[in-house]
């Protein structure tokens, strides 16, 4: 059995040194702040929902690692139980605060990535601003 389709590439993670600055720096490029927490940010595009994840050298969760973005919370699960059938070591399945699900694996090269699902009205925000909804393609759309 084939594991689910990817949706997008949804978002990379970076650690960085100086959070005021990284956020005022991702800001000036036109992201918007969406999550805000004492160790790590989130900031996304107003017009695709892609994001890029702040993390302060106190963050421990996880590290640098870019995001597969998956339709449905079942997808997720899929493709764990998938990998983890065939062997390659896989995290647990963790349900998130901001309605998220995911977990981390290292690929075949040793590059980290997380696999989640993003709830189809965005991921939640903790700040004053609303969700930022995936640009999902619309009918009889092809890929560029």
């Amino acid at each position: 059995m084939s594991a689910p389709a990817v949706h997008r590439l949804g978002h990379v993670a970076l650690r960085v040194s100086d959070m005021a600055r990284a956020k005022a720096f991702y800001q000036s490029l036109g992201l918007q702040l969406t999550w805000e927490a004492a160790d790590w940010a989130y900031l996304q595009s107003p017009a695709s929902g892609d994001g890029v994840a702040l993390l302060s050298p106190d963050y421990r969760a996880a590290g640098p690692h870019f995001a597969f973005h998956f339709e449905r919370r079942s997808d997720v699960d899929a493709v764990h139980d998938q990998l983890q059938a065939s062997g390659h070591p896989v995290g647990p399945v963790h349900d998130h605060r901001d309605g998220t699900a995911s977990f981390y694996l290292q690929d075949s090269e040793g590059n980290w990535l997380e696999v989640l699902y993003e709830p189809p009205g965005g991921i939640a925000t903790n700040t004053a601003v609303e969700p930022i909804p995936s640009l999902r393609p619309g009918p009889g759309a092809r890929p560029a």
